[in-house]
């Protein structure tokens, strides 16, 4: 993997990623490939056509991009997908990118995973150095969440929520809203959750990539979601934030948070910190935007990064102050490629 930072690139040394709001960069989001083992129907075609191996960023030069951000001032790193840990020898970044952490250069490593695979990779993951995940979990009904994912089994991803849990990571569960898929099971999902210990965030459905179905008919906002709480349990607004655009709130039965991540419904961009590396080396400033910035050319072009971090600058000049997502029927998706491109 890239060696240790050299002094050029030294937290500090370079100043911080701050864009034209004035908002400072410490997030990456990085997607590690576009390949997974589901194929939830808000995120994947059921027959998606994967990208060839060769066009994706290796090991080697995702841990370099990786460090260079962290040169630049990123705090957070989180790996994504698709599903991450189907990417061979993906372990070898995780134990590559963990000398950050013991540098103090990084705050966290961390990943979002559909939690699959984490009966195999917890105890290595909190090897690394690891502490807390997300996994993406819209359903607790064995068939539903079959349907939902055309492939899934339910029972593999408990066994991984309790190897995560036993290796000591601290767990948050994704659960998309669906309207008349899964609407029914917020507050079991809340309380089941809370009773193992681990925070719940509910998302809104996101119009990227085309599927099969209308996503207008899946749209359910969760203002709706957090009346339905309201009423069932007794919510207090939180101030917390873990780096990302959920706002929280304390269930005062459970003790437990629920988290609502709305771009839909309430823009979070006022105070968005992150940037999105594709698996391919395409930065984008914006979940919801197209414009995007090529660091896979800027690294294969040189040896040295001061063209790599020279792209990455006019990059986050670039940043733009908020996306333009609608959901609407008959309206085309608001991007045409598909989350597991983009990545989590």
């Amino acid at each position: 993997m890239h060696p240790d930072l050299p002094s050029s690139l030294a937290p500090g040394r370079r100043g911080g990623l701050v864009d034209p709001f004035g908002r400072r960069v410490t997030y990456l989001r990085v997607s590690v490939t576009d390949r997974c083992d589901l194929r939830c129907v808000y995120c994947m075609s059921e027959d998606m056509a994967f990208l060839p191996k060769r066009d994706l960023l290796t090991l080697e030069e995702l841990d370099r991009v990786c460090s260079a951000f962290v040169g630049r001032g990123v705090r957070k790193l989180r790996v994504t997908g698709g599903e991450p840990l189907v990417r061979r020898d993906v372990m070898g970044l995780f134990r590559s990118l963990s000398r950050h952490l013991a540098s103090g250069a990084l705050d966290e490593l961390t990943l979002t995973t559909n939690g699959t695979l984490l009966d195999r990779f917890a105890p290595d993951l909190a090897a690394c150095g690891v502490r807390r995940l997300n996994v993406s979990l819209d359903s607790l009904d064995p068939e539903r969440f079959r349907r939902i994912t055309r492939r899934g089994d339910l029972a593999q991803v408990m066994r991984g929520l309790d190897a995560a849990q036993a290796a000591g990571l601290a767990v948050k569960i994704n659960a998309v809203a669906l309207k008349g898929v899964n609407d029914d099971e917020i507050e079991t999902m809340v309380t089941w959750a809370h009773g193992r210990g681990m925070d719940l965030t509910f998302i809104e459905v996101m119009p990227l990539g085309e599927v099969e179905r209308d996503r207008m008919d899946q749209f359910m906002p969760l203002t709706a979601v957090r009346a339905r709480l309201a009423s069932a349990f007794t919510l207090s607004e939180l101030p917390d934030r873990t780096g990302g655009p959920a706002r929280y709130v304390r269930v005062a039965e459970t003790g437990g948070r629920v988290g609502f991540i709305t771009p839909l419904t309430h823009n979070f961009c006022e105070s968005c910190n992150r940037v999105r590396l594709t698996c391919t080396g395409q930065l984008f400033m914006c979940l919801g935007q197209e414009d995007a910035a090529d660091l896979r050319a800027a690294m294969r072009t040189s040896e040295g990064d001061e063209k790599l971090l020279a792209a990455i600058d006019e990059a986050i000049s670039r940043k733009p102050k908020g996306h333009d997502f609608v959901i609407a029927r008959r309206a085309a998706p608001a991007l045409s490629r598909h989350m597991s491109v983009t990545g989590g």
